[in-house]
This record gives C-alpha cells, structure tokens and sequence, in this order.
C-alpha cells in the first residue's frame, strides 16, 4: 500500500497545510480523526503510532499503535514531531522540505544546540487549526511509515474528514 506523494515545493505545502482547518475540534473530533487514521493505517503492513493532543496543554486525545510491532522509539519520534509544529507552526513536511532534511543545518539556524534532539524535520506531524481561532489548536503525529507517507496520511485523512463535517 502507498500514498500519492505529498509536494515538496514550500508553497504548495504551506497552502495545503492551511487548507486543512476543522470547523471546531474536541475530544470527540480526536477520537473519530483518530480512529479514522488508523483504519487507514492498517492498509499498510509496517506498524505505526497514532497521536493527536491539544496545543497549549499538551493534553492527550488520542493515542493508538496500529498494530505489534512499534517500538518506544516510535513515540521519542512523536514527541519531537510534536515539539516541532508547535514551535514553528508548520507542518514537519514543509519543515523538513524548507531545510531539505538538513537537520544540522536547521540546528544551526535556531542555534538549537544541545536541544537539537528535542525536534524532528520529518514528515508526520500537522497542526490542527480552527476556523476563527488564532494559532494551533493541537497536533496530529503519524510515526512508523516512510516520512511522506506519515504525512500523506494525514492529509487524506483530514481531507476526507473535513468534506464529512
């Protein structure tokens, strides 16, 4: 199983990325795009981790393994996909295309120095925004296929959710 390949040109990211804005978002929402995610992630044979938590609390909505086989890194990976959106309000895809998978010259940008580790340029990890509301809401974290597959799946699966609603 695949996904189409995401665009690596940072205006088609960005416009795709702020494209993807949900009506409102709440427990409930995470469940069924959680939920959603999953079902979809099944279709692939390699292990994966679901995450979507809120933004200024850090509080977690959802979380699942879609099935054995993860490992803790897959979390480590959420973690920093997760510190990423949050600091720059950006996709990791369009972070990672915007630095062209450089993790050390994105390092060296942000002077990150010893907390480098804390972010990761790759794919996986969106921001959920809300219509009328400034800023993200929360961040949605694939981990476990190839980067633009975290990635894709995401956005199919927010597209598909979001013509739902």
């Amino acid at each position: 199983m695949s996904c189409t390949d995401p665009p690596r040109d940072l205006a088609s990211i960005a416009a795709k990325d702020n494209e993807l804005v949900f009506p409102s978002f709440t427990a409930d929402t995470a469940w069924e795009l959680g939920n959603a995610l999953r079902s979809r992630l099944l279709e692939f044979p390699t292990p994966a981790v679901v995450n979507i938590s809120l933004a200024n609390s850090g509080q977690l909505l959802f979380h699942t393994a879609t099935r054995s086989g993860t490992q803790p890194d897959n979390d480590l990976w959420v973690a920093r996909k997760r510190s990423t959106v949050l600091r720059w309000g950006n996709s990791t895809w369009y972070m990672r295309n915007k630095y062209a998978g450089n993790q050390g010259a994105f390092a060296a940008q942000f002077m990150l120095g010893d907390t480098a580790g804390q972010y990761a340029i790759h794919g996986g990890g969106m921001p959920i925004r809300v219509k009328g509301v400034e800023g993200i809401v929360g961040v949605i974290v694939v981990s476990g296929l190839k980067q633009e597959w975290d990635h894709q799946v995401i956005v199919e699966t927010v597209e598909k959710y979001l013509k739902g609603q």
